[in-house]
């Protein structure tokens, strides 16, 4: 074949390779906003749609994303690059198409404060995923939910997923926020004061912070007071680096779902409380939340 009829060939496999590849990508709306009647304000969100939402008709499994303490609805997106590992991941079959959800949770630990004044659990139980899931087209059913976060997003994976496990498939916490009740007893008053008292009462100390509030959204006391089949209704995705100051907490929950014999994965991986860390291990918590979606 001479060169200057090889030439359009080789074009026409670059344009349809090259096409491929762009249409594997999926599409990020980067901040949305969702009008709450809870919460008395707009909540912004961010969502990544796979590649083939808009060519298709189909509805798709969903999972819920949580940031940590500090960030936004962006974190995941932003620093997690969110949408570049679900892409590989997606086109490499490692995990199926998948709508994720990131809402910004502000610092409310996605829970309700204890004076009534925040109440973020309802809003996002009752008001943001039917909204959601009514929004998009998603699968809106058990079987096809998922949830994650890190750090305070991992504690509200834990907490949504104990409290209201008819809801949810999977769960996969990164480096979530657990403590006993010792660690939350001896906490400097500072950081008490900063973090703990709008969600738990202002102003406590010692064991007056172990009262009803706290209590009722502590994942190692949760787990204490479900049974062993309660707790099965949920598949347990749990990672933690063996350098993180909150490794001491999930290493507790590892061994208060291992004393029940609730099946779970556990992970200890070399690192610390990073985005680093977190982004090494995204892919296989989604293909275990994947996992979930299948018969």
């Amino acid at each position: 074949m001479k060169i200057s009829k090889l030439m359009p060939c080789l074009g026409l496999l670059l344009l349809m390779f090259g096409s491929s590849y762009a249409q594997s990508n999926g599409k990020v709306i980067e901040e949305k906003r969702l009008k709450s009647s809870v919460l008395g304000k707009d909540v912004r969100y961010t969502i990544y749609l796979p590649a083939d939402y808009d060519r298709s008709s189909r509805t798709y499994p969903v999972v819920y994303l949580l940031h940590g303490y500090t960030d936004d609805n962006t974190g995941w997106l932003q620093f997690g690059e969110i949408n570049r590992y679900a892409d590989k991941a997606i086109s490499e079959g490692t995990i199926p198409p998948m709508i994720i959800v990131m809402p910004n949770g502000d610092s409310s630990f996605y829970i309700n404060s204890y004076d009534g004044k925040e109440k973020y659990e309802d809003f996002f139980i009752n008001e943001f995923m039917p909204a959601i899931e009514k929004e998009y087209r998603i699968k809106a059913e058990k079987r096809y939910r998922g949830l994650a976060g890190l750090s305070m997003g991992g504690y509200g994976t834990l907490i949504y997923s104990l409290k209201h496990p008819e809801l949810f498939a999977a769960a996969a916490p990164f480096s979530a926020a657990v403590w006993d009740d010792s660690t939350i007893a001896k906490m400097p008053q500072e950081n008490w004061d900063r973090t703990m008292g709008q969600l738990f009462g202002r102003n406590l100390k010692g064991s007056d912070r172990l009262g009803k509030a706290w209590h009722d959204n502590s994942p190692l006391k949760i787990v204490d007071t479900k049974t062993a089949d309660e707790l099965k209704q949920v598949r347990y995705w749990i990672d933690c680096g063996d350098d993180d100051f909150l490794t001491r907490g999930n290493c507790l929950l590892h061994i208060a779902l291992t004393e029940k014999r609730v099946p779970h994965e556990y992970r200890v991986r070399d690192g610390g409380h990073t985005w680093t860390y977190w982004r090494t291990g995204i892919t296989d918590a989604l293909q275990f939340i994947g996992q979930s979606f299948h018969q």
